[in-house]
């Protein structure tokens, strides 16, 4: 029998570069949360506070990145692949006008720091991600995802006196198949399988796997992977999407261009970074 959990959204406001995230992860679950719970954090909040961010404005791109940008994701992505792929028409359309410039900025980043087959995919590239970053900016993958919740874990424990688990999350997706569990995104944890990301993301959409968000570390907890999959995707839901799913959402909700929205535009929105879990077992109310 699947376990049924509930949860509560934290909204912490905007996370800028030099946040102290984790004091102000425990500052806001103070009170809040109990010995057996959950505290799910964003993996680009944590990026994003950390400085863990490129201003592509400021990258060269080469003739392979202008060529990704302008033929590729125009004209394979917005056709062929998008069928296969069964993209929303909404996304097609955006991919076929995908712009040539900051396309090609954008892709100079995926090669760089993602590799060839990462910069083939349409976005998301390698865990990249620009959405809810201001500007040319784009948050990168952590690399010590694992070492990051170890620390969170152990301030929440000796400030708040809790033994709590803690997830970092990406929104990039994981496919399962019966109990076989792969993504595009690079080291997610044990029991879920990093693959070739062009190759994953193509199985996983067309064959219309289920697909949920992805845990990159987990602290405290000896769950297996499909728990720690529920328990991503439900955090994942609950936690929205801040200013926007993508760049195009943000740059539309905020009326101005990909490359116009501002810090201060991003401070104005609701941010919910951290989502506390808790198996509905356990007593007591979290929502």
């Amino acid at each position: 029998m699947a376990r049924t959990y509930k949860w509560l959204t934290i909204e912490t406001g905007y996370w800028r570069p030099s946040t102290d995230y984790v004091q102000r992860i425990v500052e806001s679950i103070k009170g809040k949360i109990k010995n057996g719970d959950f505290i799910t954090v964003s993996e680009k909040a944590i990026s994003t506070a950390s400085g863990n961010i490129v201003d592509e404005s400021t990258i060269h791109p080469t003739k392979m990145a202008s060529l990704i940008a302008k033929y590729w994701v125009r004209h394979i992505w917005g056709y062929p692949l998008g069928i296969l792929c069964h993209l929303k028409r909404k996304t097609a359309m955006r991919l076929r006008e995908y712009p040539p410039i900051e396309g090609a900025l954008h892709k100079q980043v995926a090669l760089n720091y993602a590799g060839f087959w990462q910069a083939l995919l349409h976005g998301s590239e390698g865990g990249i991600d620009g959405s809810n970053l201001p500007y040319s900016y784009v948050s990168l993958p952590l690399k010590n995802p694992q070492q990051i919740a170890e620390n969170i874990r152990t301030k929440i424990k000796r400030e708040l006196h809790k033994d709590v688990a803690v997830m970092i999350l990406d929104t990039d997706k994981t496919c399962s198949f019966r109990n076989f569990h792969f993504t595009p995104r690079p080291k997610p944890i044990e029991g879920i399988h990093a693959c070739n990301g062009f190759a994953a993301y193509l199985a996983g959409r067309f064959l219309k796997l289920r697909h949920r968000a992805t845990p990159l570390a987990l602290a405290g907890s000896r769950i297996d992977a499909d728990e720690a999959l529920r328990i991503a995707d439900l955090a994942n839901r609950a936690r929205g999407f801040g200013a926007g799913r993508n760049v195009w959402d943000m740059a539309e909700a905020f009326h101005v261009a990909l490359t116009e929205v501002s810090w201060g535009m991003l401070d104005k929105v609701q941010h919910k970074p951290i989502v506390v879990v808790r198996r509905a077992s356990t007593q007591t109310k979290l929502k």
